[in-house]
């Protein structure tokens, strides 16, 4: 098994910066995939940033330019820095791993509790 801790929601006003970090432990072998979701109320859940085992990045066209994803494979941790925050980034922000497991050797998609960012105007 493997758990997720996400820290660093908030509210902030909008123009602010807020940072959330998510730190994987327990039957790790490795970690390949790694990446950001949000759902706002009444929304669907939607993709905000990824980054690969390689350091590869993909970003939701909305946040291009004002989010950067990084990742602390020696931590197992994954960061978002959010910068230029809008009202319309308000929402339950989750934490997405793929993790090879060590016991299993299989890999397994996990997600994080959720935390809320709100942006207000």
């Amino acid at each position: 098994q493997v758990q997720l801790v996400e820290s660093g929601g908030g509210l902030v006003q909008a123009g602010g910066s807020l940072r959330l970090s998510c730190a994987a432990s327990g039957s790790i072998f490795s970690i390949n995939a790694m990446g950001w979701y949000r759902q706002a109320p009444g929304k669907q859940r939607e993709l905000v940033a990824s980054i690969n085992n390689g350091g590869s990045t993909n970003y939701a066209t909305s946040v291009k330019g004002r989010f950067t994803i990084s990742r602390d494979n020696a931590r197992n941790t994954v960061y978002l820095q959010m910068d230029s925050l809008k009202p319309g980034d308000t929402a339950v922000y989750y934490c997405n791993v793929l993790v090879l497991e060590l016991t299993t050797v299989r890999l397994t998609n996990y997600w994080g509790q959720g935390t809320q960012v709100t942006v207000s105007s």
